[in-house]
């Protein structure tokens, strides 16, 4: 394709202005539309890049006819359903995946050097966001930490979850236990009662029979350590490293997958129903916190 890629962007808040800044430094792309729910943010956003605002969804696709829509908004099954319906391209941006750390992380596990998977530890949390959902946390946040770690080490098939409300933010800290299919366990800690200052914000573990990975603060650390050796291997970005040691980066590297399967019809390298099944496992997590019992997560 020789031509640029035509993306609108459907969302003028926070997420869509990072999805905007992305596009935005490409050369094989043109953002060619911003839609908003108010004029006032859809055109502020637009002048900003340069583009055309609506509000109005069928509008601008009629007139601008993209290539490829950015939904920066809400979970929504009739989107899922449709693009099914339609064999559409529709991904999700699971940005953690992109980490340098991380995929140090997966090369180490699908490689074997982990041996058996016997358990896995999520944790990361800082300040609230803007939503006023009671489980905004679980479902806009930590839906990352059950897809890495079912990205990781295969499907979760049942949940145990404690939850509290104490700062009167909703359930703004949540603490579950998991099981895998594969026989392994599994913890995830989430909070938006504790601060993005504070050093070691994210950790995550994989611990297996002959080895364990760590991943700290998303891109800052990788450290591999095999079973019964005191040395460890270690990648962090080096001085002029800045592409891996930045956190939103990710998201470009997520974008440098995405285009060239676009392009060349293939499926998306991560498709939108992930996003849909880590919301299946956070729903069970809610179900097991109002419940009182472990809820199985359905394949």
């Amino acid at each position: 394709m020789t031509e640029r890629t035509r993306v609108a962007i459907v969302g003028a808040g926070e997420w869509g202005l990072q999805h905007a800044r992305v596009f935005a430094a490409r050369s094989d792309v043109e953002i060619c539309a911003i839609a908003g729910r108010t004029p006032a943010r859809a055109e502020a956003r637009a002048s900003q890049f340069g583009t055309s605002a609506y509000t109005d969804l069928r509008r601008m696709l009629e007139e601008q006819r993209p290539d490829l829509v950015a939904v920066c908004l809400p979970n929504a099954d009739s989107l899922l359903e449709e693009a099914a319906r339609r064999r559409l391209f529709f991904a999700i941006n699971f940005n953690h995946r992109y980490a340098r750390p991380v995929q140090l992380a997966a090369e180490a596990i699908r490689s074997g050097e982990l041996g058996a998977l016997v358990f896995a530890t999520w944790r990361f949390g800082g300040e609230a966001g803007t939503s006023a959902h009671p489980h905004a946390n679980l479902i806009e946040t930590q839906c990352h930490g059950f897809d890495m770690l079912e990205h990781l080490c295969g499907p979760i098939d049942a949940v145990s979850a404690e939850m509290t409300g104490l700062t009167g933010r909703g359930w703004s800290t949540v603490a579950a236990a998991l099981h895998f299919a594969s026989g392994a366990v599994g913890t995830l800690l989430g909070t938006y009662d504790s601060s993005y200052a504070y050093p070691g914000t994210h950790l995550l573990e994989v611990n297996g029979t002959a080895g364990r990975v760590l991943v700290e603060d998303t891109v800052r650390r990788f450290t591999f350590s095999r079973a019964g050796d005191e040395t460890s291997q270690v990648w962090q970005a080096g001085y002029f490293n800045d592409l891996d040691r930045e956190f939103h980066r990710t998201f470009d590297r997520h974008v440098d997958a995405l285009l060239p399967a676009l392009r060349e019809g293939r499926d998306p390298p991560v498709p939108a129903s992930a996003g849909r099944r880590a919301l299946a496992v956070a729903q069970a997590a809610i179900r097991s916190f109002e419940s009182g019992m472990r809820v199985a997560v359905p394949a």
